[in-house]
């Protein structure tokens, strides 16, 4: 592994975990005959967030309504919204307020609503706009994206209960193993966990635990695997 570690400047100014969209997903309600859609997908910029509104504008060409929402950047730096002709403040407010709630970032969601003939009121275009949002939310797939670095583990046979349990404790997997006369894992670990686990590890084996700490990255756990993010 090449060995890299950012500044504790850098450190005290970046996000170590937050919430992301991995996948987006769909999710559609019905309100006194009114159907609203929630298309929710993972974007990194503006540009891509406004591409996708474009996108389900053309797709749903004859809706009555293409309301939107997203929040973009690490700590959420960019929010946007739009009622998209609804009375203002009924429809991208409480699609954004999910989102915000939610604590989810890099995400947009277009809700497209087809008219049915009965009108909602403000109080109801607020909650089907935010139900629909949530419902869209609930098709996608969330993951918890963490800052960490790759560590290699190499021990004898003698210290690998201690370190699988060592692990286990702390709920960290891992990514590799091999098993030839030692035995070497691959981990990865949350950046605020880093010395507590090689404390841990080289307290557990008597010090005999080899560890090599490889490159920084992002990562999250879909569907109980661990996956290197962008």
């Amino acid at each position: 592994f090449p060995t890299r570690r950012s500044s504790d400047l850098e450190c005290m100014y970046m996000l170590t975990e937050y919430k992301i969209v991995y996948a987006g997903g769909e999710g559609e309600i019905v309100e006194k005959k009114s159907r609203f859609i929630a298309t929710v997908v993972p974007v990194e910029t503006e540009e891509e967030a406004l591409a996708f509104i474009e996108s389900m504008r053309k797709k749903y060409w004859n809706a009555t309504h293409n309301c939107f929402a997203y929040a973009i950047g690490e700590r959420q730096e960019i929010l946007r919204c739009s009622d998209d002709g609804e009375p203002s403040g009924t429809a991208g407010k409480p699609m954004l307020d999910v989102l915000i709630g939610e604590e989810l970032h890099n995400v947009a969601v277009v809700v497209t609503r087809y008219f049915g003939g009965t009108l909602l009121g403000t109080g109801g275009l607020v909650r089907a706009y935010a139900s629909a949002t949530q419902a869209g939310l609930s098709a996608s797939k969330i993951i918890t994206k963490r800052f960490g670095f790759k560590l290699k583990i190499t021990t004898d046979y003698t210290g690998l209960g201690k370190i699988q349990y060592i692990l286990g404790e702390k709920k960290i997997k891992t990514l590799d193993s091999e098993y030839t006369d030692q035995v070497v894992l691959y981990t990865l670990i949350p950046n605020e966990m880093l010395d507590e686990i090689k404390e841990e590890v080289t307290e557990g084996t008597a010090g005999r635990a080899v560890m090599e700490v490889g490159e920084e990255l992002w990562y999250g756990e879909v569907d109980g695997e661990l996956k290197i993010l962008e």
